[in-house]
């Protein structure tokens, strides 16, 4: 007769395959598993994790690490339900270090409420240390400061090494602000999400006690994503497993998509350098693609050079040839996708099974008129929006303040909100006289009467402090009752109630902070305040995706790792879109065919590629060249289709709105005129339904495309010149 724990190994690696199941009882030393997209990757890291809590060590021995929330959270669930395996950790990178930052706070010279800064904190704080250091904001805009610095520290660069290594202008003026917005955070009692990264792959470095406690609580660490890690992150999992060794790797060099928010390639690729003894696992077998799909992924991927070799295959049917559909323009690639989902929804095709991506956000704009226009629900994977929100960010920042007294961001947030009378003045008086006598914002609100010049405004001050201590009552209470009791007594449900709106009310969103709150206690029982405001602080776009039935989910692909759908549309394949150059300066174009590698993978059954020969960008439509990742792709598993617009006839002049009134007279070679170009001559005009593209060559040799309902263009009669800059009139 069996027993219980051979029962449940028996059901643990009854229907894993040998590679998976290889990989699942590998017990100690260093394990790489190289997982092709749609491999069962989540299913044999928690087979593992269960194995070894059923083998090996206790649960509690475990950590495993992922790279979402909502992958956490499913790890969890999936590991749960095999049983047995209560106390293992299952968080992401950031949980694990805030989590680890508030019990080891004093070694790390921080209060154990410290606050954790979303991006608009950041650039707030950021704009504070730009004027302390006697400079521009004009010259300095927070925003490319806040990105430097986030590269700084995901190099584990503190200022004092970042001045070092500052080899340019610009770099050393950024070394002058690094160490005031520092100094800005610790006075505030604040952390950035790059700190909890490197804050404690510093500690792990430096106090050898508390690695080694560390160690020995988590002898078995699993990392999911390690394609993904950073240099901190790659510290962290080097310093947690540097006796024991007992280190899981999971990944795929293939889908490395965030080198350009510090992720190093080169921690999969060198971790058989890193770790000799290494067993390495590949598991190439795909269980989710047609092999129609996988084909085209196969050979998009086989073109990058700095990758480990692997062979996807599948014993799934062939499936539909890939289609790549070239459109007119970006409203008639919308409007065909539109119809194309409406077609399938009609013949029973679940909308919750099909997901457009693009590479960058501005492109769901269009997409979203066409879904609107034709009465298709969406969603869109963008889950900070909601906590984005005023009136989100107006209730978080009171309870903020309640844990964080030193919390000036949130303090001046709601100062006066809602309006109780304190000015910018009295407010300016109180940043002042705090700076002066070395005091935080919140010790001088009770001290108003101390403070100069505040006249009336001061007993509105104390009033204000007396509000903040009442509230402070409910500071131990489960989140979503400290909402309630908030919101209530700040007068924040008053004032939002007052304002008047749709389903999308301010107070509608109040209300469901309140659901996420209570959601979150059943989720975590026991969890405080604290550990709320954490969760929200960590939030990803991709938290946000809803499994419900009956919308189509529009996402970048960067937001759509993890997730898979029966039909997949990628628009946009165009040269500067996909692979995407910032500022027109060509990228990694290598990261950008794996990124395309992710999308493609998504789908199941049906993937569609779709290009616009013009698209609007900036406020300007412009030619587009095709992305050259279509010319690498199979031609035997693709299905072309190039849609053509219907053609007016040349010389009428009956064209949709906004048309010059002498349109009748233009044409290739006439002459024209811009407001900022000056003088051109119209290389072509292309007359589509919807717009009038028109290519311009100007005098200086520069090429221009537009729209011509938007160009600003006037014709030149040929008898008003003889020879301008180089243009001879015909």
């Amino acid at each position: 007769m069996q027993s219980s724990t051979e029962a449940t190994i028996y059901a643990l690696l009854e229907d894993l395959n040998e590679p998976q199941r290889q990989a699942a009882t590998h017990t100690d030393g260093p394990l790489l598993i190289l997982a092709g997209p749609g491999s069962g990757k989540t299913r044999v890291v928690t087979r593992r994790a269960a194995y070894l809590a059923c083998t090996t060590t206790k649960p509690w021995h475990i950590l495993a690490i992922t790279f979402t929330n909502k992958a956490a959270r499913e790890m969890r669930e999936r590991v749960d339900a095999l049983g047995g395996t209560g106390g293992m950790t299952v968080c992401t990178f950031h949980a694990l270090c805030a989590r680890l930052l508030r019990e080891f706070h004093e070694l790390a010279g921080i209060s154990r409420n410290f606050t954790i800064f979303d991006r608009d904190d950041r650039r707030k704080l950021i704009k504070k240390a730009v004027e302390e250091a006697d400079l521009s904001q004009a010259n300095w805009p927070p925003a490319a400061i806040d990105a430097e610095i986030s590269h700084a520290k995901n190099a584990m660069l503190s200022p004092e090494a970042y001045a070092a290594t500052a080899n340019d202008w610009r770099q050393q003026t950024i070394s002058r602000i690094y160490p005031v917005y520092e100094r800005l955070l610790a006075e505030m009692e604040a952390l950035d999400f790059d700190d909890l990264l490197m804050r404690v792959a510093v500690l792990l470095k430096t106090d050898e006690q508390m690695r080694a406690t560390l160690e020995d609580r988590y002898r078995y660490v699993l990392i999911d994503e390690y394609q993904d890690t950073n240099v901190s992150q790659y510290q962290i999992a080097r310093h947690l497993s540097r006796e024991h060794q007992n280190i899981c790797a999971t990944g795929d060099p293939d889908q490395s998509i965030y080198g350009w928010r510090g992720a190093d390639i080169g921690n999969i690729l060198n971790f058989e350098r890193d770790y000799p003894s290494t067993k390495v696992v590949r598991l190439e077998q795909n269980y989710r693609s047609t092999r129609r799909v996988l084909s085209a992924a196969d050979a998009l991927i086989a073109q990058n050079e700095n990758r480990k070799e692997k062979t996807l295959w599948t014993q799934n049917e062939a499936g539909t040839p890939v289609r790549v559909i070239e459109s007119e323009n970006d409203m008639a690639e919308a409007a065909m996708i539109a119809e194309d989902i409406g077609r399938l929804s009609r013949e029973g095709v679940s909308l919750n099974d099909i997901a457009i991506f693009y590479r960058v956000n501005s492109l769901s704009r269009v997409l979203e008129e066409a879904m609107l226009k034709s009465v298709i629900p969406y969603q869109i994977a963008r889950g900070v929006e909601f906590y984005a929100r005023k009136e989100i960010k107006d209730v978080l920042a009171y309870l903020r303040l309640l844990v964080n007294p030193a919390d000036e961001i949130a303090l001046l947030r709601i100062i006066n909100m809602p309006p109780r009378g304190i000015g910018a003045k009295t407010i300016e008086r109180l940043v002042e006289q705090a700076k002066t006598s070395g005091q935080s914002v919140f010790d001088v609100l009770s001290q108003a009467g101390d403070v100069s010049d505040l006249g009336r405004s001061a007993a509105k001050v104390k009033a204000f402090a007396e509000l903040v201590r009442h509230l402070g009552t409910a500071v131990n209470q489960p989140a979503s009752k400290a909402l309630e009791f908030v919101i209530s007594h700040s007068g924040l449900r008053a004032h939002y109630r007052a304002i008047e709106g749709t389903d999308d009310a301010p107070i509608n969103n109040i209300d469901e902070l309140i659901n996420a709150a209570a959601e979150f206690e059943m989720q975590e029982p026991g969890t405080t305040l604290v550990d709320w405001l954490e969760h929200t602080a960590l939030v990803s776009d991709v938290d946000a995706v809803k499994d419900t039935s009956g919308v189509v989910t529009l996402m970048t692909l960067h937001a759509a790792k993890g997730l898979e759908f029966a039909h997949v549309y990628v628009i946009g394949l165009e040269r500067g879109l996909l692979p995407f150059y910032r500022n027109g300066d060509e990228g990694d174009d290598e990261e950008e065919r794996r990124l395309l590698f992710v999308g493609i993978t998504r789908a199941r059954k049906r993937l569609t590629l779709s290009r616009a020969r013009y698209r609007m960008r900036r406020g300007v439509t412009e030619r587009t060249a095709a992305s050259d990742f279509l010319d690498e792709l199979p031609r035997n598993e693709l299905e072309w289709h190039r849609l053509e617009a219907p053609r007016a006839r040349r010389g009428v002049t009956t064209h949709a709105g906004g048309l010059p009134n002498d349109f009748d007279r233009w044409d290739v070679g006439t002459l024209v005129r811009h407001p900022r170009y000056d003088l051109g001559r119209i290389l072509s005009i292309d007359r589509g339904a919807q717009r009038t593209i028109v290519d311009v060559e100007f005098t200086d040799g520069l090429h221009r495309t537009w729209a011509l309902e938007f160009a600003q263009l006037t014709r030149v009669d040929p008898d008003e010149i003889d020879d301008v800059d180089g243009f001879q009139a015909d």
